[in-house]
């Protein structure tokens, strides 16, 4: 059997205007993350990721790592992008819709992060519902589909390859499990707000069968014994 490793990105910068840059913290996690495949003798054959720029930076900062920083050979696939959390947070909230208005907003809260993501869940649980689909440009049920299509490219195209990497977002490894385990929506993203930046799950697959082996694996930050490495955003 073949395995497909799904890698969350690292930690972004939560809070400044451009959101889409790992933090110094994510930089980190992504070579500690490079450092346990090298120490686990793990091969990357094939190296796959969405278009946002986290998702490329921790596949530099975490393959520089290991012998395998050959960027010829990695292909960026739509399917691999985050749902636009902009667009379903201003369809909830659209009188935060501006940056200013938002930060203002949070440094109002004695918790910023805790009342971002109250903001946040119940913004997602609206674009999960399926009863506002006319309001965005992507529903979740499209999401779904893409990242499914993209998980299939990427198994039709293995060819001999058996370890292959994928660097991508939480939503997206939230649908993909969320097929694999016939989960409801919500059970789904139960399992989302968990998963930890640079966080490994693992599936196998061998023609048409793929099941998952492991999820959100993050041992290689655990072993640091540094509370403030394991982070969500």
């Amino acid at each position: 059997m073949a395995a497909i490793y799904l890698v969350r990105h690292g930690q972004a910068s939560f809070g400044a205007a451009d959101y889409d840059q790992l933090s110094a913290r994510g930089e980190q996690q992504a070579q500690l993350l490079g450092q346990w495949l090298k120490d686990c003798h793990l091969p990357v054959e094939k190296v796959y990721l969405g278009q946002a720029k986290r998702h490329l930076q921790t596949a530099q900062h975490c393959l520089a790592m290991t012998d395998n920083l050959s960027a010829n050979a990695w292909q960026s696939l739509t399917g691999f992008n985050e749902f636009d959390h902009v667009e379903i947070l201003n369809r909830y909230r659209p009188d935060l819709a501006e940056h200013s208005t938002m930060a203002q907003f949070l440094a109002a809260s004695p918790q910023p992060r805790k009342a971002f993501q109250a903001l946040f869940s119940a913004a997602v649980d609206r674009w999960l519902s399926g009863e506002y689909d006319h309001d965005y440009q992507q529903t979740w049920s499209a999401f779904q589909q893409a990242t499914w299509q993209a998980l299939a490219q990427v198994r039709a195209e293995a060819a001999n390859a058996r370890h292959i990497w994928v660097f991508t977002s939480g939503g997206t490894i939230t649908a993909i499990v969320q097929q694999l385990l016939a989960l409801d929506p919500k059970q789904a993203f139960a399992i989302n707000w968990n998963l930890v930046n640079t966080g490994v799950t693992k599936l196998l697959f061998s023609g048409e069968r793929i099941s998952l082996s492991y999820l959100n694996s993050h041992g290689h930050l655990e072993q640091q014994h540094q509370a403030e490495l394991i982070t969500y955003r």
